[in-house]
């Protein structure tokens, strides 16, 4: 009597127990490490898109703000002299001076322009000016105007002389006046 192997009846069932194991193991838990995998991209992707959502929303009130900012900076740079380099900066600042003392019945004997300061981001022009004028009252309009012009202006240093002691009307005045300019 020949004696049938058990073999067969053992491992099959250790084979099929194996094989289901591997398809658990390459198959199902690797299915499901991938639809894992697809969740969180699809999470992250639907926070980014609310992200730009909330940034679409918020775009007029950013323009609004824009806006606003805008206009501060237009205000603040009427405040400088704009001009593109220091040399027409400073020629702007002496026809300033000049409209400022011949308004006022004055004259101009002579006129420099000094070496600018630098400030940083900002330069500031010096201009001096040897004039002429009538009284001290057009001195009085002439200083005034000056430090109340747009854009602002600085009256560094005044030296007045009277011309003429016996008759003092004339008065001999140097200016010295800086104004800040973002030129070049």
């Amino acid at each position: 009597m020949k004696r049938k192997s058990r073999l067969p009846s053992i491992a099959l069932p250790v084979i099929a127990v194996l094989a289901g194991l591997v398809a658990y193991q390459y198959g199902y838990l690797a299915v499901k490490a991938e639809m894992a995998s697809v969740r969180e991209r699809q999470a992250a992707r639907m926070g980014t898109l609310e992200r730009y959502v909330n940034l679409i929303a918020e775009k007029p009130s950013l323009e609004k703000r824009l806006e606003t900012l805008k206009e501060k900076r237009n205000a603040e740079a009427a405040k400088v002299i704009s001009a593109e380099t220091l040399s027409i900066a400073a020629a702007s600042l002496q026809n300033i001076l000049k409209g400022s003392i011949t308004g006022r019945g004055g004259s101009i004997a002579s006129e420099r322009v000094e070496k600018p300061d630098d400030m940083g981001k900002f330069k500031a022009v010096n201009v001096s000016v040897d004039a002429m004028l009538p009284d001290t009252r057009a001195l009085s309009d002439v200083l005034y105007t000056l430090e109340t012009n747009t854009p602002y202006l600085v009256v560094r240093e005044v030296d007045t002389r009277v011309r003429n002691f016996k008759d003092p009307r004339d008065l001999m005045v140097k200016l010295r006046v800086s104004a800040l300019t973002s030129g070049k």
